[in-house]
């Protein structure tokens, strides 16, 4: 079985930055995997989306099932990922943990101030204007991780955190109690 790293945080925090550096340190092979590498990639239509002749809203919860799914398969397939994703959507965490029942999963909170998260959006210039900030305000609330970063520590400090983490096979996440209820009930 494949293990996970999983990144979360709001949009702009850093996760890309961290995901790249920890994938060059780590020493076994982890697939770097997040929703931008489709998007950035052509993939996605992303010209029709942006011009209105395709509605994303008609479109997310099939790319989204879609995608979740996907991560699924290349873990049950033995590849490790280092998954970076915004959890912004009621449901995705459950559903995500019962995908990924079988599988380590290391959850990691990667927090950034929001003044930073404000003006990375803003120099980005391809996210939706206040994503940020409602990521910032929502997505962390109620979650159990296994470890959480500040990108203000910097990159080599969070990716030295994150291995000495990942290395000691403490689970306590979000992800580590739904499989320790699904072996109770």
């Amino acid at each position: 079985m494949g293990q996970v790293i999983f990144l979360h945080g709001a949009s702009s925090s850093g996760k890309s930055t961290i995901a790249k550096a920890l994938q060059a340190r780590i020493e076994k092979p982890f697939w770097h995997i997040s929703i931008d590498h489709l998007r950035d990639t052509g993939v996605l239509p992303m010209d029709r989306f942006r011009s209105g002749e395709f509605a994303w809203v008609d479109a997310r919860q099939a790319f989204f099932d879609g995608f979740h799914a996907s991560l699924a398969a290349y873990a049950d397939a033995g590849n490790n990922l280092i998954l970076e994703h915004i959890l912004d959507t009621e449901g995705w965490l459950g559903m995500l943990c019962q995908l990924l029942e079988r599988h380590d999963v290391f959850f990691v909170a990667v927090h950034c101030p929001l003044d930073v998260l404000i003006e990375r959006e803003k120099r980005r210039g391809d996210r939706p204007e206040g994503s940020a900030k409602r990521d910032f305000e929502t997505i962390h609330v109620g979650t159990l991780y296994d470890l959480e970063l500040d990108t203000g520590d910097g990159v080599d400090a969070n990716v030295d955190r994150l291995l000495a983490a990942w290395r000691s096979d403490k689970r306590v996440s979000s992800f580590h109690s739904h499989k320790v209820r699904s072996k109770v009930g």
